[in-house]
């Protein structure tokens, strides 16, 4: 069981990388999409240097560490094969799914930036950004809370910090919108 502490380190700096990865990329994509808006040249200067720093980002960063944090995710698994039976390991793994299905929805937003397709506005993009931070938030939570009852508290606290994120949207919302009309 030597090796256990080697996987879980290697697990927890892929995770890390994974989510800065998810953390920053959605920015990119704002600044896409106010790129996108601007006059020539540019629209077309901004917009292909975005898309080269977004490639790079998604494709040297992201995706490898997605992959190496699921198979030493999936190594611990194995060498504690007693977590499957724990409900807390369930609700991860929730979780999980959810992070992987927002990993592929950014996956298919990048696709069509890069082809300079724009379906999504800058407001959109950064209420979108924070997906990410709310799985983080519920995983960690989770994990360090493990079998406590209290994990079901910290979990709640992750709707109610999302309803939090909501109105701090709106506020910025709202206080960008007054800026621009001054």
């Amino acid at each position: 069981m030597e090796y256990y502490n080697y996987l879980k380190s290697l697990h927890l700096i892929f995770v890390i990388t994974w989510f800065a990865g998810l953390f920053y990329i959605p920015r990119l994509f704002v600044y896409q999409i106010e790129a996108s808006q601007k006059p020539s040249p540019d629209k077309e200067i901004l917009g292909e240097q975005l898309k080269l720093m977004a490639k790079r980002l998604w494709f040297i960063i992201t995706w490898p560490s997605a992959v190496l944090a699921t198979i030493f995710a999936v190594l611990l698994l194995i060498a504690q094969p007693v977590w499957l039976q724990q409900g807390w390991m369930h609700v991860k793994l929730t979780f999980v799914v959810l992070l992987f299905a927002y990993h592929f929805k950014t996956h298919h937003i990048f696709k069509q930036l890069q082809n300079d397709m724009v379906k999504w506005t800058s407001s959109q993009m950064r209420l979108w950004n924070e997906g990410s931070t709310l799985i983080l938030f519920s995983v960690v939570f989770l994990v360090i809370l493990k079998n406590s009852i209290n994990w079901i508290f910290g979990v709640v606290g992750i709707f109610v910090l999302a309803i939090m994120l909501m109105l701090g949207f709106k506020i910025y919302k709202r206080y960008r919108t007054r800026k621009k009309e001054e």
